[in-house]
């Protein structure tokens, strides 16, 4: 059973850059045909699709995080991580990293990791 945990800083400063890892375990990010996205949920809000990439290492993004956002992955250690830059006290939130077994469908999620953006 593939397992997926978030990490982390809790704290980020207005301006500068969120940077989180998740480790992946019980199943590898190569394997065909998955995808592996980051989620977020702003407090008193839904849950916001902001990328992911792909078993063989291609990326999407939202169009509402692309200019922001930087998803990239580390094979050899089972990780893939997500880089949200110029972040704003509106980017406090639970950010979530999620397996996709297709179309969006996400299937196994990390328990999420809250982010506060504050000086």
């Amino acid at each position: 059973q593939v397992q997926l945990q978030e990490s982390g800083p809790g704290l980020v400063k207005p301006s500068q850059m969120l940077s989180l890892t998740c480790t992946v375990s019980g199943g590898s990010i190569t394997t065909s045909y998955y995808a592996w996205g980051w989620i977020r949920q702003p407090p008193g809000k839904g849950l916001e699709w902001m990328g992911a990439i792909s078993y063989d290492g291609s990326t999407y993004y939202s169009p509402s995080f692309e200019s922001r956002t930087s998803i990239s992955r580390d094979t050899s250690k089972n990780q893939f991580s997500l880089q949200l830059s110029s972040v704003t006290p509106e980017d406090t939130a639970v950010y979530y990293c999620a397996r996709d077994p297709s179309d969006q469908t996400y299937d196994s999620w990390g328990q999420g990791t809250q982010v506060t953006v504050s000086s």
